[in-house]
């Protein structure tokens, strides 16, 4: 089977995106195939595969795997890359669109060079609770974006041992499903600084719902406002949250990289 893809990223998080509403659209990848598409040596390379496949509910729908063939719920970086690539290959004729993922219904906007991405309410499970057992970490702050986020507030999230503490976090016995883990350090009242551990896919330049769990983190714990900036190894999305009952809303860009064709 010959594959047509995409190479796209935001904040260097890298995706391989596939169009899947047209011949492809029975197609659901094994876990294999998506890794093996993902694969730095052998395949193509990417942090994530994103398929855009034709939706009931909304403008398209999108299916996310990770770099070790785990299918998962949301991408924030990536929905990002799927709206502009969607608008650029004419699959949707709007800069405002609707896309159907597992989380829920994401409402991307195209403003400029950048998406501005409605990423619907978070859910707060635990604000500053104690850490992991058997885990010397400081106390983390538990948010799902429709995937789930550990979010633990380092003195220094720069030199922090991400990928020492990550793995150990994912697969603790206290998230039997896994979980994303964040190592954040608050820079003013506008400003945290933010280094990740990405479920399944490991240490990676940006992620967009890591971002707003971060955020929505340092707003529950009183370290900023409303409105500011999470500054990644990739670049800096800008996050608004305003509070009990509203939407998330991630504003960053998204970069095509380079089109091809691989064999599968």
């Amino acid at each position: 089977m010959q594959i047509k893809f995409t190479k796209m990223h935001g904040l260097g998080n890298d995706f391989v995106v596939v169009d899947a509403t047209g011949n492809l659209k029975d197609w659901h990848p094994s876990a294999k195939e998506a890794s093996f598409l993902q694969d730095r040596h052998f395949g193509i390379g990417g942090d994530q595969l994103l398929l855009l496949y034709p939706s009931e509910k909304a403008d398209l729908r999108m299916a996310i795997f990770n770099a070790d063939g785990s299918e998962v719920e949301m991408c924030g970086n990536g929905i990002r890359c799927c709206a502009l690539f969607a608008r650029r290959r004419g699959l949707v004729a709007k800069d405002e669109m609707t896309i159907e993922t597992p989380a829920g219904i994401m409402r991307p906007v195209i403003v400029g060079t950048e998406v501005r991405v409605d990423m619907g309410e978070p859910v707060i499970s635990g604000v500053a609770v104690a850490p992991p057992e058997g885990l010397a970490l400081p106390p983390m702050t538990c948010v799902s974006m429709g995937n789930p986020h550990a979010v633990f507030f380092v003195p220094d999230a720069e030199s922090f041992p991400v990928a020492e503490w990550g793995p150990r976090v994912e697969r603790h016995h206290l998230f039997p499903n896994r979980t994303n883990v964040e190592f954040a350090t608050k820079i003013d009242e506008k400003t945290v600084r933010m280094r990740v551990w990405e479920r399944g896919a490991g240490i990676t330049m940006a992620c967009g719902t890591g971002s707003c769990a971060t955020y929505v983190a340092a707003i529950k714990n009183g370290l900023v406002g409303n409105t500011g900036k999470v500054i990644l190894d990739g670049g800096t999305l800008t996050i608004n949250w305003d509070g009990e009952g509203k939407s998330v809303f991630m504003t960053g860009p998204a970069t095509e990289v380079f089109e091809g064709e691989i064999s599968l």
